[in-house]
């Protein structure tokens, strides 16, 4: 389980982030996006470190390199404890920037491996994006 004050800056950090997104405003989600990858840096290898914080650090890293290494660290973090909630919802965002990357093999192999997961949660939607996603992909 995620520290509830972590779980509420990291919410609050990714609303504001949107804002700042949509806004255009590069200097807000700049300084914005350093506070919650130091939340990140600083609760990492301790017992607060959790993968939700690396997922939206992923999410709103603007480089592709870097948010697909965040989203495999959030990945192995989720994977280790285990958390196949969190595992299926991480895999996924994975695998739909690996398409928007036209990488649909890696997407592939992405989807293949969160799927086990994604058996064991109660998220029926993500489910089923992950489902369509896998069949949108797989070859025929």
């Amino acid at each position: 389980m995620i520290n509830t004050r972590i779980h509420k800056a990291v919410y609050e950090l990714a609303e504001k982030l949107m804002r700042a997104a949509h806004k255009e405003d590069r200097e807000a989600f700049e300084a914005l996006y350093g506070e919650l990858e130091a939340i990140c840096i600083d609760n990492e290898y301790t017992e607060k470190d959790h993968p939700e914080q690396w997922e939206t650090l992923a999410d709103f890293t603007e480089e592709s390199d870097e948010a697909l290494a965040l989203y495999q660290k959030a990945l192995d973090k989720a994977a280790a404890r285990p958390l196949p909630d969190y595992v299926a919802s991480i895999g996924y965002s994975m695998a739909t920037l690996q398409v928007e990357l036209d990488e649909p093999d890696a997407a592939l192999k992405s989807l293949r491996q969160v799927k086990a997961s994604a058996a064991h949660i109660e998220d029926d939607e993500l489910k089923a994006e992950i489902d369509a996603l896998l069949t949108t992909l797989t070859p025929r």
